[in-house]
């Protein structure tokens, strides 16, 4: 009873907190302070703390849903957040285990490697000599992420009533999907499991060329996950992998053959490769952190996805409608032949976008028109009434993550036709 009145206490504070911020920006803005609207909208996420955060990353991270300039702008939200004092951190560690710091870590660095909306990542060596990382989740972050979500999603009720014609972008269905993920981020034995899960998939795949972090499950609770640390560098990071191998275009190929496997061998893919996740080893290895983030995929929908890359591979147009049908959510029938010409028009642009030499001398144009092309398809499909799952954006996303580290490790290879490439499985 004393927990229920207390988390009563916390979430009405919150709402009064969410309520300050935006009054403030309503201020600000009849006083004259007028940014553009995406930055405005991005500001205001930040001043609200960490389930806004993560908000402008899933914006920043669904180009297919969002448009262009809020996609943009709110990619500084993929930046590091504010760190805490490690006095703040260690009370969590306190907390969490039942006996002395000193009798777990020998020594904890008070500096932060890396700090997120949710958590703060800390370096520290095992009392038995092991190098580790301490993922340590913020004080509060629970409460406030429940708070805040479920006033999320009865403004999206109350929109979706007012608003009827915008119900077909199931507003509150989104919010829903969002506090599911969010508040498995915040579940750090999920993030465990999903790591040993990962490892299984590499044993069975006798994949020695990939590895993830080893999980000490004797020093990780829900809100700490103690585990080995990797020492390498980002796989954008061309320079120094040359160095720890001699050939930079088949370790990316190790990495996305890896990934690839896992979308039909694993019961989950890695939902979040950008670069600071996918790590070259210093032994030539390819190292997968970061499960907080997964995407699943059941089998018919991955059955029309394979489809509808076969089908992007051969240029299909028809084959192209039929998958995304297949693969969307739609309550009508669909005239795939009429959706299959919209597509081809979409192809007809992508011919006129400038050479493939010119990615090398502006490889973040290239990404931005294969940004708008993706949002441009998906925005057909919405027009022939289908509406695309989450789940496909974040599989799209990494195919653009992917997209993008062909252009820096080997600017002269095709995803989509380089035979050592197993996209299908």
């Amino acid at each position: 009873m004393k927990d229920t009145f207390l988390n009563t206490v916390k979430g009405a504070f919150r709402i009064g907190q969410t309520a300050a911020v935006i009054s403030k920006t309503g201020v600000n803005w009849l006083c004259g302070d007028r940014p553009p609207t995406p930055k405005l909208l991005r500001q205001t996420f930040e001043e609200l703390g960490a389930t806004y955060i993560k908000l402008g990353q899933f914006i920043a991270s669904s180009p297919t849903f969002f448009p262009k300039e809020y996609v943009e702008e709110f990619q500084f939200c993929l930046d590091q957040t504010k760190s805490l004092p490690f006095s703040v951190m260690k009370k969590i560690l306190l907390e969490e285990f039942d006996r002395p710091l000193n009798e777990i870590y020998k020594e904890i660095d008070p500096k932060p490697l890396a700090s997120a909306s949710i958590a703060q990542v800390h370096a520290a060596t095992l009392i038995t000599g092991e190098d580790v990382v301490i993922k340590i989740q913020k004080p509060g972050v629970s409460n406030v992420l429940l708070t805040d979500l479920n006033f999320l999603y009865v403004s999206a009720r109350v929109l979706e009533y007012l608003a009827p014609k915008l119900s077909w972008t199931s507003l509150s269905g989104i919010v829903q999907e969002i506090q599911r993920t969010m508040l498995e981020e915040c579940d750090f034995i999920k993030e465990s499991n999903n790591i040993k899960e990962f490892k299984e998939f590499l044993i069975r795949s006798n994949n020695t060329e990939a590895v993830v972090p080893e999980v000490y499950d004797q020093f990780s609770t829900r809100r700490v996950l103690t585990m080995e640390r990797f020492h390498g560098v980002p796989l954008t990071d061309l320079e120094t992998i040359r160095r720890y191998c001699s050939d930079p275009e088949k370790t990316l190929i190790t990495a996305m053959n890896t990934w690839f496997a896992s979308l039909t061998k694993c019961d989950f893919f890695h939902a979040d490769v950008h670069a600071g996740n996918l790590m070259v080893l210093k032994d030539g290895r390819i190292g997968f952190i970061d499960f907080g983030i997964v995407g699943r995929i059941g089998s018919g929908t991955w059955e029309a996805i394979s489809d509808f890359i076969s089908s992007v591979m051969v240029g299909d147009f028809e084959g192209m409608a039929d998958a995304m049908v297949r693969i969307g959510v739609t309550d009508s029938d669909i005239d795939t032949m009429s959706l299959a010409d919209d597509i081809r028009t979409l192809y007809q642009r992508m011919d006129t976008m400038a050479p493939d030499y010119t990615v090398l001398e502006d490889p973040d144009k290239n990404e931005d028109e294969i940004n708008n092309i993706l949002m441009d398809m998906v925005k057909v499909g919405e027009q022939h009434g289908i509406h695309f799952p989450r789940e496909f954006a974040l599989l799209m996303k990494q195919f653009l993550y992917f997209d993008r580290y062909v252009h820096i490790l080997a600017p002269e290879m095709d995803m989509f036709v380089d035979t050592r490439l197993n996209m299908l499985h």
